[in-house]
């Protein structure tokens, strides 16, 4: 029996993505947040909640980008020069809140402007995610194996609303993270803008959701042709499903129930990603089949992967199990 080994890689990078996004998502919404809060104290509550697993969460970013670039080098040849702007941005926005992370705490006089640098940084990261996610579901020109589009393509209706989409969907998650790991005042405040995070969320996972099957016919075929309905249908009603326990739960002052739902929206809505796209990773352009590099190099890399994942996986469990309590604005964990 011979494995699908492009099939296989797929499924690893699929993985890191939504590994990065769920991950990293509520630190940046928490960066997101945080001009919102009107002290000092509850930012350094607020920043001390993701300062250990910040940059363990952007493991997941390098491995995704890395297998792109070594297993699927034509997508990467592809993708890159179409969302050149967007993922320079997004690197910039990355580099200041890890930059603001290690300064913010060693200066007085200049706080606020790393206070600005996290908010700005985390904010402009999570937008240019939005956007290069949208330019990728809407449609990446192809001629001869090359990107066949313009500098501004990326550039669209569409794609700064997925933009948006994103900034609100990770503040979601950040003001649930910090409902679930902060006290007081700052958890009070969280609870409030999870509640309108929330219905923000929703509202635009709606519009984006109307808006993708008219992009392309493969996916208004995916999303309502028959039979294909049968099996998508089901991401909607979970959808539904998630969105009344999440409001339910920050109605009823849970702390876990609804960061749980706010990551199963995330879930739902990557699994609709794979849904429209599969078998494409430049939607209706490149297949993973024809992107994919030779089955000796993704099997050579497949073998560094079997020992690299678990790895990840056990000291990132590890982390969030000892810093698995409550923080205080002092860095302390009880």
């Amino acid at each position: 029996m011979t494995l699908d080994l492009p099939f296989i890689w797929a499924a690893v990078i699929a993985f890191a993505v939504l590994a990065y996004v769920v991950l990293d998502g509520f630190d940046l919404g928490v960066g997101i947040l945080f001009p919102f809060m009107p002290e000092e104290k509850q930012r350094d509550e607020m920043m001390n909640s993701v300062a250990p697993v910040w940059d363990g969460n952007e493991t997941w970013l390098v491995l995704g980008g890395g297998g792109l670039f070594a297993v699927f080098p034509l997508a990467y040849s592809v993708i890159m020069p179409a969302l050149y702007a967007p993922l320079i941005a997004m690197l910039l926005g990355l580099i200041f809140r890890g930059v603001a992370f290690e300064f913010r705490f060693k200066t007085v006089r200049g706080k606020f402007l790393w206070d600005w640098a996290f908010a700005g940084g985390s904010t402009m990261a999570a937008l240019a995610q939005g956007i290069a996610l949208g330019a990728l579901v809407q449609g990446i020109p192809v001629a001869n194996r090359a990107y066949a589009g313009g500098w501004w393509d990326w550039l669209t209706p569409f794609s700064l609303l997925t933009g948006v989409a994103l900034v609100v969907g990770y503040a979601l998650l950040g003001s649930t993270w910090l409902v679930y790991k902060a006290e007081g005042e700052v958890q009070k405040r969280a609870y409030r803008f999870a509640a309108f995070a929330a219905i923000g969320t929703l509202t635009l996972i709606g519009a984006v959701s109307l808006w993708t099957p008219f992009l392309r016919d493969l996916f208004m075929k995916r999303w309502f042709g028959w039979p294909q309905i049968l099996y998508t249908a089901p991401v909607p009603l979970l959808v539904a499903g998630t969105a009344f326990t999440l409001l339910k739960g920050l109605r009823d002052k849970r702390e876990l129930r609804p960061f749980l739902c706010a990551l199963l929206l995330f879930v739902l809505c990557f699994a609709g990603l794979g849904i429209s796209f599969y078998p494409y990773i430049v939607p209706t352009s490149v297949t993973i089949w024809d992107a994919a590099g030779p089955d000796i190099s993704l099997g050579f890399l497949l073998v560094g992967a079997a020992v690299l994942i678990p790895l990840i996986l056990t000291y990132t469990a590890y982390s969030y199990w000892v810093f698995r309590g409550k923080v205080n604005a002092k860095g302390g964990y009880h």
